[in-house]
């Protein structure tokens, strides 16, 4: 089947093509897309010649930063003025830390089974992905300790090969545990949570948001690592 250059681009967000690296591509004309590939091939070809990727991996970067910048007077989006300020009650070395992150991770016999399909793969998710932005999200709890042959992802709107290959690219648990053994954290709490970030942003201000908080307290937690995907 034949797209245009507009619907390639197009297929990097939340498409055929999901990848956050390039989900950029979205936001740029159709010229300054051409434009971004014509470079990429020219530093791929000189990466043939003196073999370091450097160059390639910030051509990248520099072209993201180029595709989110918004433009000159427009108004900013999800921006909440009135959001509070909490200041740390206690230090750092005292306090209970959860890990809190949208990735999408879950303990493997703990499937959150979104729309009631059990063992939805990768590839359906990303399929689904406009009715996970509408539906409510859910919130899986993972035992700290739970090791990473038990850890599984899923997530319809980011490429999960890294996440699965390596959890604490955004599952850092692990690190935070260290943290715990070197006195830096007082107490990593016995669960972290997680759920896949593509979700009605607007239930989780209005409904999820300040159930979890209610959440977090009751449990005591000091402080919460966020880590958005």
């Amino acid at each position: 089947m034949s797209e245009t250059f507009e619907e390639f681009r197009r297929s990097f967000s939340y498409g055929s093509r999901s990848n956050l690296d390039f989900k950029f591509l979205k936001s740029l004309p159709d010229d300054e897309a051409a434009e971004f590939f014509r470079q990429l091939l020219e530093e791929l070809g000189d990466a043939y010649d003196h073999g370091e990727l450097d160059s390639l991996i910030q051509l990248a970067i520099d072209w993201q930063i180029r595709g989110y910048a918004p433009e000159e007077g427009a108004p900013r989006r999800w921006v909440y003025e009135d959001g509070p300020f909490a200041a740390p009650g206690k230090p750092l070395a005292e306090s209970r830390v959860a890990l809190f992150t949208s990735s999408g991770h879950f303990v493997a016999d703990d499937d959150p089974r979104p729309f009631g399909v059990e063992d939805m793969t990768q590839q359906e998710a990303e399929d689904r992905i406009g009715e996970f932005i509408k539906a409510e999200p859910t919130l899986s709890r993972i035992p700290a300790e739970t090791v990473r042959e038990d850890l599984r992802v899923r997530h319809g709107g980011y490429d999960i090969s890294s996440a699965a290959t390596d959890p604490g690219v955004t599952f850092p648990v692990a690190v935070l545990r260290e943290l715990e053994a070197e006195g830096v954290i007082g107490e990593l709490h016995t669960d972290a949570f997680s759920f896949p970030g593509a979700t009605s942003q607007m239930r989780i201000v209005k409904e999820s948001g300040p159930a979890w908080a209610q959440m977090i307290r009751d449990e005591d937690i000091d402080l919460v690592l966020l880590v958005p995907v």
